[in-house]
C-alpha cells in the first residue's frame, strides 16, 4: 500500500538534495566580483534612505495594490475548482462563472480607469 508513495518520496528527496547541493556549492562556484553598489541594500532601483527608528510611513497606494492582488488571487482560487468540476456543474456553473468573471472584470476596469494601477 505504501509502495505507491515511493516515487513521490523519491522526488521530494531528489529535490531536497538538489537544493542543498546548490546552496552548498554556490559560494565556491559562483563569481566573486563584489563592489560598493552590490553590497548596498536594494530598494526597487531607488536610492535607499535612512528610516527613523520608529519606522517609516507607507503610502496608501502600497495597500491598495496589495488589496488588488488579493482580489485577483481569490479569483484564481475560485477558477480552479470550477475548472475541475466543469462537467458536473453544467450550464448553471458556466453562467455563474461568467457572472463572477464579469464582476471581477468590471472591478478591474474601474480600478484601471481611476488610475489605481499606476505607481507614482
Amino acid at each position: 500500500m505504501l509502495s505507491a508513495y515511493v516515487p513521490i518520496v523519491g522526488l521530494f528527496a531528489l529535490a531536497a538534495a538538489f537544493a542543498l547541493f546548490s546552496v552548498a556549492v554556490a559560494p565556491y562556484v559562483g563569481p566573486r566580483r563584489y563592489n560598493r553598489a552590490k553590497l548596498e541594500a536594494y530598494e526597487c532601483g531607488i536610492e535607499p534612505v535612512d528610516q527613523p527608528l520608529q519606522g517609516g510611513r507607507f503610502p496608501v497606494k502600497y495597500y491598495l495594490t496589495a488589496m488588488l492582488f488579493i482580489v485577483f488571487d481569490i479569483e484564481i482560487v475560485f477558477l480552479y475548482p470550477w475548472a475541475v468540476a466543469n462537467d458536473a456543474l453544467g450550464l448553471f456553473g458556466l453562467v455563474e462563472m461568467v457572472v463572477f468573471i464579469a464582476t471581477v472584470f468590471l472591478a478591474y476596469a474601474y480600478v484601471w480607469r481611476r488610475g489605481g494601477l499606476e505607481w507614482d
